[in-house]
């Protein structure tokens, strides 16, 4: 079920399967049920280098490629999908956009201490009224001088109370206009720059959502990432590498979903024999086992055109549509072999069942993916 082509990926698994039996695993619900954001747990990632998987050696990172990067993602899923989620949005997001997009200058200031976790990274696209419209946003950047003057809010965004720095969308022209908008990297404490309300998720919940709220808050124009109005047409190249990011997530948390109730099934006892035994069980287990296969395909193929430097827009949609569609059904069919237990907090296939919708849902919904797959045949 796993993919793990070299050596790299063989130890990233290992290590981390090591790392969360010993540091996620004894204490993942309490962090769930209070929806507590363990900022350790990351800081020790970093000292292992999964903060910075894709950054250069140069830069503090571990200069891997897609595929141990995709492997991490699952490895850490499988465990907990709040861990793996923090760590890709950090990862692809924040961090991604600065390694694509940034100058000589940014990349040296700011990757060390997001590729070591000495600071976490936030990125804020998505606002309350725009959600996929991201044409239509209303967070306003307005140049004074040497600096630009932010006013607006973005919501949904990971990390946003917790984290040391953001890279921000803000339109800096006219509304709905794909080059009038641009990226801001903001540091904290950065006057009129704060985080807001802190969502209350059915799962994810050890990844902290929040709201950022600029009031007025002053950016210096040697903050930008490229050139003024290039902040959408970044945003769009780096979520192509985060939708690898999310089918890696939803592929872990269907791994981990799909291992715990295969274990079930093969202790469970009805009739004197074990479940995993009835053809009805049975023949669950194969869908589940068959799906996970397909989804693992897509995503390291998504993962090794990427890596070869291809355009992925269209396979890295098929990707993120695909796992996190089977994601969500084998957390759903999880549950049904666990039965009654399923439905308690006193086995793990509830949490897999919680966590697995996000997958659908964050950095472009299923209906979005197909819209970007719709357009790449069509054309």
């Amino acid at each position: 079920m796993q993919l793990i082509y070299n050596e790299n990926q063989q130890m990233i698994a290992e290590m981390i399967r090591d790392f969360g039996a010993k540091s996620i695993k004894p204490d993942m619900m309490k962090w769930d049920e209070s929806q507590e954001f363990p900022i350790q747990v990351f800081k020790q990632l970093g000292e292992l280098g999964l903060m910075g998987v894709l950054v250069p050696q140069e830069y503090g990172g571990s200069g891997f490629g897609y595929l141990e990067y995709v492997t991490a993602i699952a490895e850490l899923s499988k465990i907990d999908g709040s861990i793996g989620l923090s760590m890709a949005a950090h990862n692809s997001l924040c961090t991604g956009h600065i390694l694509q997009f940034g100058n000589e200058e940014q990349k040296r200031k700011w990757l060390p201490m997001l590729a070591t976790a000495e600071w976490i990274g936030a990125w804020g696209l998505t606002e309350p009224n725009t959600g996929s419209d991201a044409g239509n946003m209303r967070t306003v950047a307005v140049r004074d001088g040497d600096h630009w003057v932010l006013n607006g809010a973005k919501n949904f965004i990971t990390h946003g109370k917790s984290s040391n720095i953001a890279v921000v969308i803000a339109r800096t022209g006219e509304v709905g206009d794909s080059h009038g908008m641009t990226a801001f990297v903001i540091e904290k404490p950065t006057e009129g720059f704060s985080a807001g309300r802190k969502e209350d998720k059915l799962g994810m919940r050890a990844s902290e959502t929040t709201e950022l709220i600029f009031e007025d808050c002053r950016v210096p124009h040697e903050n930008i990432l490229g050139e003024v109005g290039e902040g959408f047409i970044q945003s769009m190249k780096v979520l192509d590498g985060g939708r690898i990011s999310i089918a890696a997530l939803s592929l872990g948390i269907a791994q981990g979903a799909y291992e715990a109730a295969l274990a079930y099934a093969k202790e469970r006892q009805q009739f004197n024999k074990p479940i995993a035994q009835f053809q009805g069980i049975a023949f669950k287990l194969a869908d589940m086992a068959t799906e996970i296969e397909a989804a693992s395909l897509l995503t390291y193929r998504a993962a090794a055109m990427k890596n070869r430097g291809e355009n992925v827009n269209k396979e890295s949609a098929m990707a993120k549509l695909y796992a996190s569609e089977v994601c969500v059904r084998v957390a759903n069919e999880g549950v049904q072999i666990f039965g009654g237990y399923g439905y308690t907090k006193d086995y793990p296939a509830e949490k897999y069942y919680r966590d697995s919708k996000l997958c659908t849902i964050g950095e472009g919904t299923s209906e979005i993916q197909k819209l970007v797959i719709s357009r790449a045949v069509l054309k």
